[in-house]
């Protein structure tokens, strides 16, 4: 990539890297799948540089979910309802998305 701003050429030659990619067996019916990836160019509608996708599944459903697909920006679910997200860092997103599966838990009770 060659970006050229008043007279200031910068190479970039970043490939996009994995920060992480795990999956946490909770229960035999649950589990929490957690990608995420620092890429080189921002994804469209989010203003930072990670790609991420963190799903909490409970028997073969998603019911909490954050990612920032291209074109919708930063934004999570819980079950069928899609809210904004504000994406801090990745440290902050892991709290937000761990506080989530907390919640969803205390509501439907033992997972």
């Amino acid at each position: 990539m060659l970006t050229i701003l008043a007279g200031v050429v910068i190479f970039s030659n970043m490939k996009a890297r994995e920060i992480f990619d795990r999956r946490v067996i909770i229960t035999k019916n649950t589990f929490a799948e957690l990608v995420v990836w620092e890429v080189p160019k921002s994804v469209s509608g989010s203003i930072h540089h990670y790609k991420y996708r963190l799903a909490f599944i409970h028997n073969g459903k998603s019911v909490v979910r954050y990612d920032n697909e291209a074109g919708k920006g930063d934004h999570k679910h819980i079950e069928k309802d899609e809210q904004s997200y504000i994406f801090e860092d990745v440290d902050q997103l892991i709290n937000d998305f761990s506080e989530d599966i907390r919640r969803w838990q205390d509501e439907h009770g033992d997972t």
